[in-house]
């Protein structure tokens, strides 16, 4: 057989659903013609979602410090202990931000910070209590597994108790957060000081079986391979086959500025289409995968529409973490629902669930708020902007 036929069989049998092989996931990565790959990893969408739906939601990342110990090199956000631009916000400020959400038809916060020196289980017992205490009807998509591991050493006690607390205390469930690479080689020279990636994945393990779901997430463009990525997503499905517990998968482009990698290495936008379109074909077990415009750009957000996505993400009216890397893309309600619209596709507000809220099947029934726009700051606030209103920034 040659290539040429190896390829379009791979492409055929994943876009019926069946499942491929590493080896065949990086083959298609680098050696598929685009548009056959698109076709097919778009055809697995539409069998999935035959309804044509796209979805978004309306959240905030509040940021409760960013004191951290980790030093990630890919990082501008984090100050270490006793820096003189630290700051850790007192709970009636992050209660205040979360009433700002609540009030902007946000339905989840994203409560992240760095790994503060004092921060234990009982940190984020009253963190995620208070804040279900005050908004019930916020679902609490918080910090990510290094947070886990690093509370769980503060406090001296198990991962599956620090899991077991924080549950209880009111975590929904866990985001993402601090994936980067999961393979040691790259993991191991952008991040030294932080878990490997294995793991990552066994907090991940503990998680779901528990009961508490989360996302998979990859930061691509800090000079790894091409089999490293493929990788990675092979590390995140053979987890997902035991336990489930993974919603969507969200891969997203590092951002170059005020951090020690410089930009050095950066993914390019096809790169990023190519990984959009095989993590569909081969995420067989994974729902969800999410295109990331605030990184990528809009342009290359839409077209991730063609590539297999079904969801948008967010319209973050806060985010300092990525912005402050150099992220600059902002949107709002108007825009994101034009975005998918115009990609001949039906937008719908989900939640964290990815329950549909509202579905917006013709233009008469978009939303009209224009105050709900990600007004995340361009560079992270000094003090973290403590008593700031939204916007933080002027929204063009």
């Amino acid at each position: 057989m040659t290539s040429v036929q190896q390829i379009d069989s791979i492409l055929q049998r994943a876009a019926d659903g069946g499942r491929i092989s590493p080896d065949e996931a990086l083959l298609l990565y680098t050696d598929a013609p685009l548009h056959p790959l698109g076709e097919a990893a778009d055809a697995v969408r539409r069998r999935r979602y035959p309804d044509g739906i796209v979805t978004y939601l309306i959240d905030r990342n509040i940021n409760y410090t960013n004191v951290c110990v980790t030093a990630c090199k890919f990082c501008a956000f984090f100050r270490a202990p006793k820096h003189a631009e630290g700051w850790s916000h007192p709970m009636e400020e992050i209660l205040r931000r979360c009433g700002e959400a609540v009030d902007l038809g946000a339905t989840q916060v994203m409560l992240q910070g760095g790994h503060h020196p004092d921060y234990g289980v009982e940190y984020y017992e009253e963190l995620f209590s208070s804040v279900k205490q005050a908004y019930p009807q916020l679902a609490i998509h918080s910090i990510g597994p290094s947070e886990i591991l690093h509370m769980a050493k503060v406090s001296g006690v198990s991962i599956e108790d620090a899991v077991i607390r924080i549950k209880a205390a009111g975590l929904d469930s866990i985001a993402g957060a601090g994936a980067e690479m999961l393979p040691d080689r790259p993991r191991q020279a952008i991040a030294p000081l932080k878990e490997s990636g294995a793991r990552w994945l066994e907090v991940m393990e503990v998680a779901h079986q528990h009961g508490v779901e989360s996302t998979a997430t990859m930061m691509m463009g800090t000079g790894e391979t091409n089999a490293e990525r493929i990788e990675h997503m092979r590390m995140i499905r053979d987890v997902q086959d035991r336990t489930g517990g993974f919603r969507a998968f969200i891969p997203w482009t590092y951002q170059p500025e005020n951090n020690h990698l410089k930009g050095r290495t950066q993914a390019t936008t096809l790169e990023y289409l190519r990984l959009i379109a095989v993590a569909r074909l081969f995420f067989d077990n994974v729902n969800h995968l999410q295109a990331s415009w605030l990184t990528t750009g809009k342009d290359a957000g839409q077209l991730a529409l063609h590539m297999g996505v079904d969801d948008l993400g967010s319209i973050m009216l806060e985010e300092n973490v990525i912005s402050s890397a150099g992220a600059r893309h902002r949107s709002n309600l108007q825009e994101l629902i034009w975005m998918i619209r115009t990609a001949g596709r039906i937008p719908a507000q989900r939640d964290t669930l990815y329950n549909h809220l509202q579905v917006h099947w013709t233009p008469a029934d978009d939303p009209t708020d224009d105050r709900v726009t990600s007004h995340f700051s361009s560079i992270a606030l000094p003090g973290g902007g403590v008593g700031k209103a939204l916007p933080l920034v002027e929204a063009h």
